[in-house]
């Protein structure tokens, strides 16, 4: 069993719903890049999300916004840390905002895939100052959104520019 903390334990996170969800259903619990495994792990949830039309789509993004500053808030206060790596509904919806709109291809969905984690794990500007400087809930969701959206512009521009993957 992985303890977190001494008093968070693997069973607390897979039994607390509130856990369950800021830690990605039990994907932020990998030993090894959390953070991917938990992107990996919403990508194969995004796929029937996909289907759903672009106006339920985006409210699902708005709740899972909301919901996941409040997850991500209680997460860090049970684990004791800012922004604890297992905490992965971050990437759900950075994830879900880079896919807003691509269609559903084997190369485009690895292509956002791969673009989004390096922007999340490079933290370019202003990616890692608003990962530094926004606390708590708000800003574990915001860098990911940030990130969401400029691999959402990038692939964007690509179509612009006559790319069609």
């Amino acid at each position: 069993m992985i303890t977190l903390n001494s008093q968070l334990s693997t069973r607390r996170v897979m039994t607390d719903p509130k856990l369950l969800i800021a830690f990605g259903f039990g994907s932020g619990l990998s030993k090894f890049a959390p953070g991917t495994v938990g992107s990996f792990f919403a990508l194969c949830l995004w796929y029937p999300l996909s289907f759903l039309s672009l106006w339920v789509y985006i409210f699902l993004l708005v709740v899972t916004f909301i919901l996941g500053i409040y997850v991500s808030n209680y997460a860090i206060e049970q684990t004791g840390v800012k922004d604890y790596g297992g905490i992965v509904i971050d990437e759900f919806l950075g994830l879900w905002i880079a896919l807003l709109i691509f269609p559903v291809t084997l190369l485009g969905t690895l292509s956002v895939f791969f673009v989004f984690r390096l922007l999340d794990i490079l933290k370019p500007w202003p990616i890692g100052l608003i990962d530094r400087k926004v606390e708590e809930g708000l800003g574990v969701m915001l860098d990911d959104v940030i990130a969401g959206l400029f691999t959402f512009s990038f692939f964007v521009l690509l179509k612009f520019m006559g790319v069609f993957i």
